[in-house]
C-alpha cells in the first residue's frame, strides 16, 4: 500500500527568522564543531554572494547593517521560484555535528543561534530579494535573505541560478 500523497509531500520548518547584523556585509552558517570559515574573497566569489568551505558558508549581503534572515530546513531539495527573487545561488557543505552556528562576522559566538539539522552533507540555497530598495547611502533597504537547507550533496559546486547585477553589490 502506498502512502497518501499528502504524507509524501515535502515538508519544511523554519529554523530561524529574525534580524542579524551583517557586519562586513556577511552572515555565516558553520558546523558547530568546525570553527574555520572560507576565506576566498575574490571578486567572482563575492559576486556570487555565497562563499563555501568544507564546513561553512558565508552569505554576502547588500548592506553592512542589520538585515532580515530566514533559515529553513527541508527534508529534500526544495523547488524554487526564480521570479520571486533577484539573486539565487546554491552549493553544499558538510555538517557532521548536526548543529549549525548562525552569526554575523562580529557576533559573540557563544550567544549566536544554534540550528539543529540532519548531520552530514547539506545542500544550501540562498535567495535574495529587495536588493533594488537600498537607499543611496546603502544604510536603509527592504532587502531580505532566505537560506534553505536540505540533506544531500546536490549541487556539488556553487551554482548561481539567477544573478542580480545591480547596485548594492558589495562596495567597500
Amino acid at each position: 500500500m502506498t502512502a497518501p500523497l499528502a504524507a509524501r509531500a515535502a515538508t519544511f520548518q523554519i529554523l530561524y527568522q529574525g534580524n542579524l547584523l551583517a557586519d562586513y556585509f556577511q552572515i555565516y552558517l558553520r558546523d558547530e564543531a568546525h570553527p574555520g570559515l572560507p576565506d576566498d574573497y575574490s571578486d567572482e566569489v563575492i559576486a556570487r554572494r555565497l562563499m563555501v568551505g568544507p564546513y561553512a558558508v558565508i552569505l554576502h549581503t547588500a548592506r553592512n547593517m542589520t538585515v532580515p534572515v530566514r533559515v529553513e530546513w527541508h527534508d529534500q531539495r526544495p523547488t524554487f521560484d526564480l521570479d520571486a527573487y533577484q539573486h539565487v545561488v546554491e552549493a553544499c557543505f558538510d555538517c557532521p555535528s548536526g548543529q549549525l552556528v548562525l552569526a554575523g562576522m562580529t557576533d559573540y559566538e557563544p550567544t549566536a543561534p544554534r540550528l539543529s539539522v540532519k548531520a552530514g552533507p547539506l545542500g544550501v540555497r540562498a535567495s535574495l530579494s529587495g536588493l533594488d530598495t537600498l537607499s543611496e547611502d546603502g544604510l536603509v533597504g527592504d532587502d531580505r535573505y532566505v537560506v534553505q537547507l536540505w540533506p544531500g550533496t546536490e549541487p556539488e559546486a556553487v551554482r548561481v541560478l539567477k544573478a542580480w547585477p545591480g547596485r548594492g553589490m558589495i562596495e567597500q
